[in-house]
C-alpha cells in the first residue's frame, strides 16, 4: 500500500484510494495547471489506523443507529465518533512518511518549515452526484512534522461532522463506503480569492463563466460569510459581461502567529473591486482550462498569489492565478441542454449578442 503519493506521480488507478479533492489535485498538475505542490496521504491509512485501534466496528455500529430525522442524535453520534478518532495514535511508520513528505516539501518549496494546508478529501466527495462541498475540514497554515501529523488526523475525524454524516445518509453512502485521505499542499497567501463556475449558476448558460471573489483567503466566499464581489465573462468572446461590486466586509488574513482569522476589512477597501480587468480575465482562462481538461462545466477554487510565499518556480501560470480545487458542477450539469433560451452556449448567439450590446472598460455590469 503506497501511503503517500505526490501530486506529479498521480495516476487514475489511484482515485479509489485519494478521494475526490486529491484526485482533482493531482490531475491537474499532471496537466500542467498551475497548482500548488504537495502530497496526499491515502485513504488506506485511514482504514488500517482504525482498524489497528479497534474502532471499525465501533463507528458502523453508531452510524448504523443514528437517525438522519433528528439532529440531536446525528450531533450525538458525530461527537462520539470524532472523541474516538481524535484519540488514535497514528501508526508510527504513517507518522514518520507524512514527516518526510513534509520535510521533502519544505525543502522543493525553499522554506525549513513551509506552511502547508491540510485537506480533507473523502472518498465519496466530489462524484457527479454529489458535491460534500464544506462537509469536512480544512486547517491553513500549518507548520511542522509534527503539526501536520496532528491535523491529518483532525481531517480523518471531520468525515464525521454533523453535516458529513447528514449528507452521506441522505445520499445513500455508508460508513463502510467512506473513507477520508488526506491532502499536504503548500500554503497560499491570497490577495484576493474565490470562485468561478464555468456556466452561469442562475440559469445554466454555458457561454459564461461566474467568477465571485473578495479580499484574503477564499474561506469567506465559500463559506458565505462575505457578500462578494461578482463578474461575468463571455467565453467566447473574452469580454467581461457583468460587474457587481459588494461591499466586503470582512477577510480571512494570516496573523503573525500563523494563525489565519476572519477580521474586518477596512472601509477605504470594502467597495474596491477586489480584481482587476486583468485579473478577472486570467481567472476565466484558468477556468476553462479546467473545464476543457475535465470536458464538463466545473466549479473552481483560485487564488490570486500575493506574492510573498517561497516556491513561486512551481507554479507556472499567468497573473499569479493558483487553482486550489476543480470540482464537477452538480445543478445544471445534471439538466438536459435547452434548444433555445439563456440555457445555450451556442458561439454564434454569444457573439451577436456581445457585438449588439459591446462591454466598456472601467463600468459596473453591462446591460442586456
Amino acid at each position: 500500500m503506497a501511503q503517500i503519493v505526490w501530486f506529479e506521480n498521480y495516476q487514475p488507478a489511484d482515485a479509489a484510494v485519494l478521494g475526490g479533492k486529491n484526485s482533482s489535485l493531482g490531475t491537474l498538475f499532471r496537466a500542467g495547471l498551475p497548482v500548488p505542490p504537495g502530497f496526499a496521504v491515502a485513504a488506506d491509512c485511514y482504514r488500517k489506523a482504525l482498524a489497528d485501534g479497534g474502532l471499525s466496528s465501533e463507528l458502523d455500529a453508531l452510524i448504523a443507529a443514528v437517525d438522519p430525522r433528528d439532529p440531536a442524535s446525528v450531533a450525538a453520534t458525530g461527537q462520539r465518533a470524532r472523541t474516538l478518532i481524535g484519540s488514535l495514535q497514528p501508526p508510527a511508520n504513517l507518522a514518520g512518511a507524512i514527516r518526510d513528505a513534509y520535510a521533502q516539501l519544505s525543502g522543493r518549496c525553499g522554506d525549513r518549515d513551509v506552511p502547508v494546508a491540510v485537506r480533507s478529501s473523502a472518498t465519496c466527495e466530489d462524484s457527479p452526484d454529489a458535491s460534500f462541498a464544506g462537509e469536512h475540514d480544512t486547517y491553513l497554515w500549518v507548520r511542522g512534522g509534527d503539526e501536520v501529523v496532528r491535523h491529518v488526523l483532525r481531517c480523518w475525524a471531520s468525515l464525521f461532522t454533523d453535516r458529513g454524516i447528514a449528507y452521506r445518509l441522505e445520499r445513500g453512502y455508508g460508513r463502510a463506503s467512506a473513507a477520508m485521505s488526506v491532502g499536504v499542499q503548500q500554503m497560499v497567501r491570497p490577495r484576493a480569492a474565490g470562485v468561478a463556475f464555468t456556466l452561469n449558476p442562475i440559469d445554466g448558460d454555458r457561454s459564461q463563466i461566474a467568477i465571485d471573489a473578495s479580499w484574503g483567503f477564499g474561506e469567506a466566499v465559500v463559506s458565505g460569510e462575505v457578500t462578494p464581489d461578482n463578474f461575468g465573462v463571455d467565453k467566447v468572446m473574452g469580454t467581461i459581461t457583468r460587474r457587481t461590486i459588494s461591499a466586503k466586509t470582512l477577510e480571512y488574513r494570516l496573523t503573525g502567529g500563523d494563525t489565519v482569522i476572519a477580521v474586518a476589512v477596512e472601509p477605504e477597501r470594502q467597495s474596491v473591486p477586489c480584481l482587476s480587468d486583468q485579473e478577472i480575465l486570467a481567472v476565466a482562462r484558468l477556468a476553462r482550462r479546467a473545464e476543457k481538461h475535465y470536458r464538463c462545466p466545473q466549479d473552481v477554487e483560485w487564488a490570486i498569489d500575493g506574492g510573498e510565499i517561497n516556491g513561486g518556480e512551481f507554479y507556472g501560470g499567468e497573473q499569479k492565478v493558483l487553482l486550489l480545487q476543480s470540482r464537477p458542477e452538480t445543478v445544471w450539469s445534471r439538466r438536459p441542454r435547452q434548444q433555445g433560451g439563456t440555457g445555450v452556449a451556442d458561439p454564434i448567439t454569444s457573439m451577436v449578442q456581445t457585438m449588439l450590446h459591446p462591454v466598456t472598460g472601467g463600468g459596473h455590469a453591462a446591460h442586456g
